[in-house]
């Protein structure tokens, strides 16, 4: 059965890899995709952006507030 996968947010290394650890041991399905060389330069983006099961979606996003408590963007 394949998983229908949505956005949670993007994070610092340090937060994105607390929560992958964090969603492994909730059992969450997830994903990661980091930004490339040229979307960091060219479109300023930073951060990987993390991607979860849509059925665990309000758990996941428990999980990623509790980590990074001041939110998602970068101040």
């Amino acid at each position: 059965m394949t998983k229908r996968t949505v956005y949670l947010g993007r994070f610092t290394h340090e937060h994105a890899n607390e929560i992958a650890g964090a969603l492994e041991e909730a059992g969450i399905a997830w994903w990661v995709k980091n930004p490339g060389t040229l979307s960091y330069v060219l479109l300023n983006e930073w951060g990987p952006r993390l991607f979860v099961d849509r059925d665990r979606l309000a758990e996941a996003r428990e999980i990623a507030a509790r980590i990074a408590p001041d939110g998602l963007a970068r101040g």
